[in-house]
């Protein structure tokens, strides 16, 4: 039988390799991967419509189809998690100790807009009072090659955001002191970002919070959320005419998915054995870190639908049945 041959643009990583190399491969589909850094990926997608099948920063989706950009429809496959505000990366001379500490400070970013900046400053807001105007933002990536340059975007009211000069960078920014902080700092592996600094071996910088991951087990303790990343998305003219095309793609994922998790747990359970983890650590075995589909993610999907809105990237808070291929919102 002839398979439909499809395009995705896609990045590397456990939950997606067994789709890259062929090990598991959607019915009645032949993919063709080009693997790419999320930031190119999602620039070239947004830009120019490049693949049929696509991964996608969640809040650059939410922006377009918000905005009547409806070339794209959402497949729920959700790739990459991690509780981003724990990464905030300060000058250990800026005197930023709490996450209160950040009100009236100059905070880099990549990009205002990206996924891992609105769940970062969703929690700032709702975790630890600091409101997105309390802070001076400044932007690295040009226009003609970012996300927002693809959907249009403008600062929200009441927000400073100013662009990097072209011949500097965050990293470069930072270490000269013109920085407090930074949020989700990139270091060049792409088109798009250009910092080249290594500001996590810096003894100039340190983690804002001491133990991230002490900050991300309390967040999800109380929050319940391990916030998305990536979703995916398909050409919308490609899905009318074969609307069966997501669900087979859905079903491939999960299989990959469910062989990631087997080798998380393989991986742990070794750990154990040769006792490189302490006693109690097969707790990690007991939850399922990713599932795909809207289902089993309604609570993080709408939560972070809200933030959107809530800081102005979105003019309304977009219901997920405007976002998915119907026949995935019961999956």
């Amino acid at each position: 039988m002839t398979k439909l041959q499809l395009s995705i643009g896609i990045t590397d990583n456990p939950r997606t390799r067994p789709v890259i190399s062929g090990r598991v491969e959607a019915d009645a589909i032949s993919l063709l991967p080009t693997v790419l850094h999320p930031s190119e990926l999602f620039w070239r997608q947004l830009k120019f419509a490049e693949f049929d099948i696509a991964e996608m920063s969640m809040s650059s989706f939410l922006m377009a189809t918000a905005h009547g950009d409806d070339r794209f429809i959402g497949l729920p496959v959700f790739t990459t998690r991690r509780f981003f505000h724990t990464g905030i990366i300060v000058r250990r001379d800026a005197g930023i100790d709490t996450p209160a500490d950040l009100i009236g400070k100059r905070v880099g970013v990549p990009e205002y807009q990206q996924t891992a900046a609105l769940w970062t400053r969703g929690a700032l807001l709702h975790e630890f009072g600091v409101r997105d105007s309390d802070m001076e933002f400044w932007m690295e990536r040009d226009p003609a090659r970012s996300h927002g340059g693809a959907t249009g975007f403008t600062p929200p009211p009441g927000v400073t955001v100013h662009t990097v000069r072209a011949e500097t960078s965050l990293g470069g920014m930072m270490q000269a002191g013109a920085l407090d902080a930074v949020i989700h700092y990139i270091r060049k592996q792409n088109l798009v970002d250009r910092s080249t600094a290594d500001l996590a071996n810096d003894p100039a910088m340190k983690t804002l919070f001491a133990n991230p991951a002490a900050e991300g087990a309390r967040y999800f303790a109380k929050t319940g959320l391990y916030p998305i990343n990536h979703g995916m998305v398909v050409r919308r003219s490609l899905y009318e005419q074969y609307p069966w095309v997501v669900l087979n793609l859905l079903n491939a994922f999960n299989t990959a998915n469910d062989l990631a998790e087997r080798q998380r747990i393989e991986h742990v359970r070794y750990h154990l054995d040769t006792g490189l983890l302490p006693p109690g650590s097969d707790a990690a075995l007991r939850h399922r870190l990713i599932q795909h589909g809207v289902v089993a993610n309604r609570a993080t999907l709408d939560t972070i639908a809200a933030y959107s809105a809530e800081q102005g990237l979105t003019p309304r808070i977009l219901a997920l049945d405007s976002l998915f291929a119907p026949n995935t919102l019961d999956q």
